[in-house]
């Protein structure tokens, strides 16, 4: 990549920083006054809750995007997707953690991305409640504007590992990642993508997930990376927009997602997962 090119990307990820900062400020604004209210709940074909929260969420974020930058593509958890080919393309999920959030639990976030040709390079987590706000580029990650990094563990003995939910794991997905539980010092659920926010600030060591779409994760990437760690399939390869992870060969076996804090870690579960 030549000097200019390099110095129109740096320009680019400002204001693209900018404008993301700018999108969850504004998708707090709206799921703030629903929060621990009573709300209907709706269920999509795949029987995932969704409540008027997320859809307005997304809505006023897709339409700041539409206003200021209308050659980017955007592709949404709760209305699709438009100019996903595109060079830019903007990834929402206005609130993962939809379980949690009709529960009254904050552990929810706001999760927005940014893809240069299809890999990620920007990842927000915003937990509007808490007021906690996640920022990952190459340059690093911020946890509310202050730098901070993943910790070191190489011992899966004394690893702390998290996933959602035990039930998306199914088949011999269940049998690995129940082995894998077994060897870890310990193991927790719940939390979505508020667990890797807590891997990012040095407090989790392992998350494992499956049946993951690309609007779950692709936030999630540059963040841990960001801060030091690394996130791939079940397989070690990079999360991108036509990556496995985004296109699950058949239930149960895709979307399958790991981050770890460690390198070592990461090689050490995977061989687990992958029953070495």
């Amino acid at each position: 990549m030549s000097s200019s090119d390099t110095s129109g990307m740096t320009a680019t990820l400002h204001l693209a920083r900018q404008l993301a900062t700018d999108l969850a400020d504004a998708a707090g604004e709206v799921i703030r006054p629903y929060f621990r209210t009573r709300l209907n709940v709706d269920r999509k074909a795949d029987q995932t809750p969704v409540t008027v929260a997320d859809r307005e969420a997304e809505r006023v974020m897709r339409e700041m995007l539409s206003a200021q930058v209308p050659q980017h593509g955007v592709i949404g958890e709760e209305f699709g997707s438009d100019r996903p080919d595109a060079e830019w393309v903007w990834v929402l999920d206005p609130i993962d953690g939809t379980k949690a959030f009709i529960s009254g639990q904050p552990t929810f976030g706001t999760l927005i991305a940014l893809l240069h040709n299809g890999e990620p390079i920007l990842g927000v987590i915003d937990q509007p409640v808490l007021h906690e706000r996640w920022i990952g580029t190459a340059e690093g990650t911020t946890f509310n504007g202050e730098s901070t990094a993943v910790r070191r563990q190489e011992m899966l003995s004394a690893a702390t590992l998290y996933a959602t939910d035990p039930a998306m794991f199914l088949g011999s997905d269940a049998d690995a990642f129940g082995e894998l539980s077994l060897r870890c010092g310990l193991t927790r659920y719940g939390l979505d993508c508020y667990a890797y926010g807590l891997l990012a600030l040095g407090f989790v060591d392992l998350v494992v997930e499956a049946e993951m779409q690309l609007y779950d994760y692709a936030a999630l990437v540059p963040i841990v990376e960001g801060a030091g760690g690394r996130i791939s399939d079940w397989e070690g390869r990079p999360l991108r927009l036509l990556s496995e992870a985004s296109s699950p060969r058949a239930a149960p076996t895709g979307g399958r997602v790991i981050a770890a804090g460690d390198s070592d870690l990461l090689e050490l579960a995977l061989g687990h997962l992958r029953g070495e």
